[in-house]
């Protein structure tokens, strides 16, 4: 695996993604990042104005161009700890200013430059928030893989902040530059999608980047209806998107506390607002967390783990974000304490719960789900 970044000026950076130690064997950047530094040595912008890093994954960007001080947003917490890291093994100082995804933007940046997410919503919601800020000196590079760009992703652009353009493919990626029409009127931000929870009286509240945004996803569906009833103890909701399983967790189990984790920026913001919208008084018994993972929580302290792990992280298909809540949850639980999960039945989650726990068996099963239990013995 290449960890070594070409720099256009000369030199390169050592990258990684995070955690390191994971064994997904993916690069931490990729043809994109090295398209749009390449670009940038031909291009000119107001140097004086802010320059706006956008969804840049592990660092490759902002590293590259920390001498300028970038502002960079991200609305995953593993991207801005693999910034971090990345910067110290590169011996250089965190000179950038850090936002999440709700942050408010810089005004009038001179240049801002835009990895593509992976959902149209949240590319419609950055570009929403990029024509309340721009000015008439701003310009726009965004890349991504050149199957990625569409004409309707470059209709979005239009519609939004003005006249685009596209290159040509290089390393099969490809770049798209905008330049922002100061005669157009700035756009509103989309607001959370509603939607009502099926059999409640509740209402789920969610932000652009939260998974299965639209509707509720068939695997949570499914561990709605198993999850505990009248349990007293500390729960954890991993991985909780929306915030759904842990909601529904504390209108059941009245004396329960629920800490919600995701990596997530909008995620936790969507599952605050569902509690303070659906639940309001169990919110004294509500904890959350922008986090990977359990990292840094207290070994031996939860009592009950609910996880419906993804598949991906960004771009990637990879199983190594599972395998490390598997192994989280197990540090973090207590002995007796159990990990319940619901997985789409091909992933064989069966095999690694035995071999990390010892045992396992399974709750429930359908025809494309299987919900998975293991206890933390002795």
């Amino acid at each position: 695996m290449n960890h070594h970044f070409p720099l256009p000026q000369g030199g390169e950076l050592i990258l990684h993604r995070y955690p390191r130690h994971a064994q997904h064997g993916l690069q931490a950047w990729d043809a994109a990042d090295e398209y749009i530094m390449n670009e940038l040595a031909s291009q000119e912008w107001d140097r004086q104005a802010p320059l706006l890093i956008v969804n840049d994954g592990c660092g490759a960007l902002t590293l590259a161009l920390h001498h300028l001080k970038p502002w960079t947003m991200t609305d995953s917490r593993v991207a801005e700890l693999a910034l971090n890291a990345n910067a110290m093994d590169n011996g250089l100082a965190p000179d950038w200013q850090s936002l999440d995804s709700l942050a408010p933007w810089p005004e009038q940046p001179g240049l801002v430059l835009l990895k593509l997410p992976k959902t149209k919503a949240l590319l419609e919601y950055q570009l929403a928030a990029l024509s309340r800020v721009a000015g008439p000196q701003t310009r726009v590079i965004a890349g991504a893989k050149a199957r990625d760009i569409h004409s309707s992703t470059l209709a979005l652009f239009e519609q939004y902040l003005g006249p685009t353009r596209t290159s040509l493919a290089w390393k099969k990626a490809r770049l798209i530059f905008c330049t922002p029409d100061p005669a157009r009127a700035p756009s509103p931000l989309p607001p959370p999608l509603a939607w009502p929870l099926d059999g409640t009286g509740f209402t789920i509240y969610n932000h652009a980047n939260v998974f299965s945004r639209a509707g509720l996803d068939i695997g949570a569906r499914f561990m709605l209806e198993h999850l505990p009833s009248d349990h007293p103890g500390r729960i954890i909701d991993l991985g909780c998107g929306n915030g759904v399983l842990g909601l529904m967790t504390l209108a059941r189990n009245p004396q329960a506390r629920v800490c919600f984790v995701d990596e997530s920026h909008m995620a936790i913001a969507s599952a605050r607002l569902n509690l303070e919208h659906n639940l309001p008084g169990a919110m004294e018994r509500a904890r959350f967390m922008v986090n990977n993972c359990l990292e840094g929580l207290t070994a031996d302290s939860a009592d009950l783990v609910l996880c419906n792990p993804p598949f991906h992280q960004q771009q990637a298909i990879t199983d190594h974000i599972a395998w490390q809540m598997f192994v989280d949850a197990k540090r973090v639980l207590r002995r007796g304490g159990e990990l319940l999960l619901v997985a789409n039945r091909h992933l064989d989650y069966h095999q690694k719960l035995k071999r990390l726990f010892g045992n396992q068996r399974v709750v429930a099963s359908n025809r494309k789900f299987v919900i998975l239990r293991a206890i933390k013995t002795p």
